[in-house]
């Protein structure tokens, strides 16, 4: 085999010279003749599995027609670059089988590669091929048959994704088209593990140098570095480029699929990046065109969307002139069907007729996607005068996911006097492909029941029990909980949305079929359910990852408790001041169900936060008598800020014995905003409130006065509110402009549906502006950090990383007649999600960036400052998570050359500790200890053994060399002190 190689390689080298020396170009050496391809790859699923060890297929497109007077090309085995380095060693992958032919396309073969690499480490890899040559006069690059074939694939070892298949295409990535007619292409790609895929358009690549100047060493005779270097081939226009067909420019046509064809328009060439469907609209001139696309794999993982591999397909796409029109497809509209039912599609076709051709011709109907098999697709008839196929999937509960299932369908017809390689263009066959998506969900659980109970404290409860989940690999039951029935979500609409009412108050194993609602507070203590109340429940199952689907939502299930609890009715904002702000607070006493006093001591807790819905409540006043009911909370921003308020009834007992809360729904100020319009003739007035009565029956007053001393406050008008809030536009001829004006608003409520609590009012606080129109409010956006780019860094952990953030802005028109003409710009920063921010940085730019921080997690808002001084409001929050990653290698070799002698993470974010152990194949732990962030290369495992049996960290004797595994327990550096655990393997070789 060596010696071949050799004799290969100098006869390569040989017939190099002779072309160099007659002035050739080295990528003219063989004949043209490669159409299309793509690879694939899949992880190791030997019973001996290693993760690092990868199986692939390459498929590739060849003509099978002559070149002038010389047969066509046969490639029976490639080279391919391994991204790590490495290579196959010029031809050395052979072909499986021989070149077969594609199904109605006889100019075209299809030839099959398989290969597997073992990967020494961990990390992504460029997996890539390059042949010579394209196949001649492909018309949207120069001079093709000159030009190298290239494409790749990106595989992802990391043990978190614990093994990762790439897409798969199943459509053919050769087809034909027609002059003037739309042409639609789907490369029909599934993901196994179910991830998302995106698709995205990329001009076709070729490497420069001849296969055999890539390979490196160790390959015998090899003189390259194993790392090809893709560019685009020259002079590369997509299809629809005019510079194409610089004779007839390129328009679209009638066309009634997606996108719509607009008649005269410029032709358009996309590909949709959801199905990856292709639209050509549409081809002006015959020819033969390539272009590449990308497939890329995105999962969702616990640190969020995460990139985990990517699949470069180029394709070709032949392009004839004839007066045969092509066949239009009629397939079944998307569906949604719960887990288990029978899909049943039936699909049709027509084929099209031109004035003065012949008859319609029979239609072949082709079926593509990764649910087939199982799923089949027989055609029953051809025609004419229709082709009908019958699509047929039997679904079961593993295929819940929350992406729709992609199944392309393709017709293609038989014009007379095609089916061999010497077709005429009049007589080529010509497709329509379209996609139909299946979603397929959960069943709901079911027999939902919701029955009152009192705890073992006194507290009241209610107990839910369902039946047991049907499907076995759901992961999560999540419980929701709203006061009062409500609607259910829509017809196939998984899970239970916002939109409903409905709050999350639990969840658990998909395997339990009971739940406790103790109405549990932040941390974690039951405050019991209100008495007086309707609570009504829905669950449903969640699926785990990587399909992430949902079931429908179940039945409703309600229950009441009998008696009222403490009620707010009034958060009425007295005073107006930035530090001594008042709020009337009042509310209804309890009753029990018989009038019998309440056993215990009686009292109650009143809370208070900060804005429309805090998720922390301070104690303002505890009240030991049930005859109080109402408290002026004063010393308050009322100027600036929204308070809500929650009221706990509660009742203690002697002798230890745990008291019993009942915490009442909070209710909020109502917070008035007013804004001066541009031009300056109104001001628009909003106002919110997050409050358990409903406002909305009666009006709401806005009252006014001119901010001048002597001034009063009187009723302008009324207008109509909604559950959270509402506006007003005043733009009464009284005004005017520079003036400055007050404003507060009054809401009357009631407690709804009875309406035994009526004329609940309450006033907001009072807001003066000037008439004036305001700066328009910044809309910020955040460089995202790639946390995966950084973890890929071939640094050393430490503790010296700094991050820099990246920040731009720009001005929105809201809000409505803002002035866009500002001096200048307030950029705010907070450490965490939580707290106060701090003013950073003041600037007239329209960026800002960041530096030296230790973290990269942070908040960031911007205000937008008018040439008066006047500020806009506060734009978005935008927040960057903080980097969490700690890269550890899978092999270290203490053999005492002092190369990659200790056992440490190649990269990691900033740590404040790591504790470390390995353990043997038997269990045995053979090393163990604590590191800080002072050891600046963290854990440091020389190999060192146990002593006497001492599993302490004693690197006294060395164990022996193989495969140990580990439990790394780190504390990152970051405000939140995150922790994690990071188990895995590492080899040890000497």
């Amino acid at each position: 085999m060596i010696e071949s190689l050799l004799l290969r390689a100098r006869a390569w080298a040989g017939f190099l010279l002779l072309i160099v020396g007659a002035g050739l170009r080295p990528e003219t050496a063989q004949a043209s003749h490669i159409r299309a391809g793509f690879i694939q790859a899949k992880p190791d699923t030997t019973p001996a599995r290693n993760p690092r060890r990868i199986f692939f297929k390459m498929i590739l497109y060849t003509t099978t027609l002559p070149t002038g007077t010389t047969p066509p090309v046969d490639e029976k085995d490639v080279t391919i670059f391994f991204g790590d380095n490495t290579s196959s060693c010029y031809q050395g992958i052979p072909r499986v089988g021989g070149r077969q032919p594609i199904p109605l396309v006889p100019d075209t073969g299809v030839n099959v590669y398989t290969f597997e690499h073992t990967y020494g480490t961990t990390g992504s890899f460029l997996v890539s091929y390059t042949g010579e040559n394209r196949i001649a006069s492909v018309r949207n690059m120069d001079n093709s048959s000159a030009q190298s074939f290239y494409i790749s694939t990106t595989v992802y070892i990391f043990p978190e994704l614990l093994g990762n298949r790439s897409p798969v295409i199943t459509a053919p990535s050769v087809d034909k088209g027609a002059v003037g007619q739309p042409f639609t292409y789907n490369p029909g790609a599934y993901d196994a593990d179910g991830d998302s895929l995106v698709y995205s358009l990329r001009p076709s690549q070729k490497v420069s140098l001849l296969a055999q100047d890539i390979v490196g060493p160790p390959c015998s005779g090899a003189t390259g570095n194993n790392t090809p270097q893709p560019v685009n081939v020259p002079n590369f226009r997509f299809p629809n480029d005019p510079a194409v067909t610089p004779g007839t420019p390129p328009v679209q046509v009638a066309y009634g699929g997606v996108p719509p064809g607009v008649p005269g328009a410029p032709a358009i060439f996309v590909q949709n990046p959801n199905d990856g469907q292709i639209t050509w609209n549409a081809p002006v001139e015959a020819g033969i065109y390539n272009f590449a696309f990308s497939i890329t794999e995105i999962r969702r993982t616990p640190l969020g969307w995460r990139k985990i591999g990517e699949v470069v397909s180029d394709v070709q796409v032949i392009i004839v002139p004839t007066n045969n029109l092509r066949p239009i497809l009629t397939i079944p509209t998307d569906i949604c069907v719960v887990a288990g039912a029978t899909v049943t599609g039936v699909v049709t076709a027509v084929d099209g007729v031109a004035a003065g051709s012949a008859a319609q011709t029979p239609v072949s109907l082709f079926a593509y996607s990764g649910i087939k098999p199982p799923a089949t697709f027989v055609q029953t008839a051809q025609g004419p005068p229709q082709a009908r196929g019958v699509f047929t999937w039997q679904t079961q509960c593993s295929n819940v996911a929350r992406l729709p299932y992609l199944v392309v369908f393709k017709a293609q017809d038989t014009p007379p006097g095609s089916g061999s390689t010497s077709t005429p263009p009049s007589s080529q066959p010509l497709v329509d492909e379209q996609v139909w998506r299946i979603t397929v969900v959960g069943s709901p659980p079911q027999n939902l029941q919701a029955t009152t109970a009192t705890s073992p404290s006194g507290l009241n409860r209610t107990v839910l029990n369902w039946s047991t989940y049907n499907c076995t690999n759901a992961s999560t039951i999540h419980i929701y909980r709203k006061v009062g029935p409500g609607p259910g979500p829509g017809a196939c609409e998984t899970g239970i949305p916002p939109s409903t009412g409905y709050v999350r108050i639990g969840s658990v194993n998909a395997n339990v079929t009971t739940f406790t609602d103790d109405n549990l507070d932040a941390n974690g203590a039951p405050r019991g359910l209100a008495r007086g109340l309707t609570y009504c429940y829905r669950i449903y199952a969640e699926f785990p990852l990587p399909g992430l689907g949902a079931s429908l939502a179940s039945a409703e299930a309600c229950a009441t408790f009998a008696g009222r609890t403490a009620q707010l009715k009034n958060v009425d904002v007295e005073a107006t001041s930035a530090t001594a702000g008042q709020i009337a607070v009042r509310w209804t006493t309890p009753r029990t169900t018989t009038g019998v006093a309440f056993d215990g001591t009686p009292g109650y807790v009143l809370s208070r936060g900060e804005g429309l819905a805090p998720t922390t409540f301070t104690t303002v006043r505890t009240f030991t008598s049930l005859t109080d009911t109402s408290f002026v909370d004063t010393g308050l921003n009322t100027l600036d800020r929204q308070y809500t308020y929650r009221l706990d009834f509660v009742r203690t007992f002697p002798g230890g014995q745990p008291s019993i809360t009942e915490t009442s729904l909070p209710a909020s100020s109502v917070r008035t905003t007013v804004v001066a319009n541009n031009p300056p003739t109104a001001f628009t007035v909003r106002w919110t409130y997050n409050v358990p009565w409903d406002n909305t029956a009666r009006p709401v007053t806005i009252y006014r006065r001119a901010d001048t001393p002597g001034s009063v406050f009187v009723p302008i008008a009324t207008a109509p509110t909604g559950a959270g809030g509402g506006t007003y536009l005043d733009n009464s001829a009284t005004l005017v402009p520079r003036q400055s004006y007050c404003y507060y608003v009054r809401t009357e409520g009631r407690y709804a549906p009875t309406g035994y609590l009526s004329a609940l009012l309450n006033k907001s606080q009072e807001q003066c502006r000037q008439l004036i129109a305001p700066p328009c409010t910044p809309v910020l956006a955040l460089q995202a950090v790639n946390c995966d780019s950084l973890a890929a860094l071939p640094q050393s952990s430490g503790t010296t990383q700094t991050y820099t953030n990246r920040l731009s802005w720009t001005l929105s028109s809201a809000p409505t007649g803002c002035d866009a003409n500002v001096a200048g710009y307030r950029v705010y920063y907070r450490e965490g999600t939580a707290g106060a921010f701090t003013l950073l940085t003041t600037t007239a730019q329209t960026s800002f960036v960041h530096a030296n921080l230790p973290t990269s997690g942070g908040c960031y808002a911007v205000q937008a400052v008018g040439s008066g001084g006047a500020a806009s409001d506060t734009s978005n929050v935008a927040c960057q998570a903080n980097c969490l990653f700690f890269s550890l290698p899978n092999i270290f070799t203490p053999n005492g050359d002092a190369q990659n002698a200790v056992f440490r993470p190649r990269n990691s974010s900033p740590v404040r500790s790591v504790h470390f152990q390995a353990f043997n194949r038997w269990g045995r732990k053979v090393f163990e200890n604590t590191t800080t962030a002072s050891d600046p290369v963290l854990i440091n495992w020389d190999g060192g053994g146990p002593v006497g049996g001492d599993s302490s960290g004693s690197r006294g004797n060395k164990v022996s060399d193989g495969i140990y595994f580990y439990f790394a327990e780190v504390e990152f550096a970051d405000p939140a002190s995150t922790k994690r655990t990071y188990k895995g393997w590492v080899e040890i070789v000497r």
